[in-house]
């Protein structure tokens, strides 16, 4: 005799996949997940990858936080769907705005993003990538890296590294009147 095979199909009962089936909307990794505050999304629980001041975009979790339109909207407890938002475009340049609407770090990214001018250098008129960085600014006014470095040379370089008999010192030199003198416990400075 030959024994009858079940046939084979979606388990009865409670799935024991739903937990199996979570993965990070962003990477697709299914290991260490959290949910988002902004729009609760399954991502990376990976925040402890980046390390401060590399501006490195190796984390879910932070690029989303840091980087859409989503999570300012949250943050800055406007009221509503961010994508129907009248202050999230107030709070940034269009073309941050339309950056964070549309990057890949978003679920569901804006539809409609609205047209801008590239922003250029107020000196040299090179075409900046705000969302890259690479620029400074001065009240209105973009600066590309190069503009930057040369102004930033222009104003602190000879003054700084110059010192009463014109010699040229190091990058950080001492204060007026030498190292400042370490006082005592318990006596007030200025005494």
């Amino acid at each position: 005799m030959t024994r009858a095979r079940k046939p084979r199909g979606k388990l009865s009962g409670a799935s024991s996949t739903a937990v199996s089936k979570r993965r990070c909307g962003l990477c697709g990794k299914a290991t260490r997940l959290t949910r988002t505050e902004c729009c609760g999304q399954w991502i990376c629980d990976d925040e402890d990858k980046y390390v401060m001041f590399s501006y490195a975009r190796n984390s879910c979790h932070r690029n989303h936080g840091r980087y859409t339109l989503c999570a300012h909207h949250a943050a800055e407890r406007h009221s509503g769907q961010w994508k129907e938002c009248a202050r999230c475009p107030k709070d940034f340049a269009t073309e941050i705005y339309v950056y964070f609407g549309t990057n890949e770090y978003n679920f569901d990214k804006l539809g409609n993003p609205p047209a801008y001018d590239p922003t250029r250098c107020s000196k040299c008129g090179v075409v900046i990538v705000l969302s890259e960085g690479g620029y400074s600014m001065l009240g209105d006014k973009y600066y590309c890296e190069e503009c930057t470095a040369a102004r930033l040379g222009d104003a602190i370089g000879p003054a700084r590294r110059r010192g009463r008999e014109g010699k040229v010192r190091g990058p950080h030199p001492r204060p007026r009147g030498g190292v400042r003198a370490r006082l005592p416990r318990g006596q007030p400075p200025g005494r």
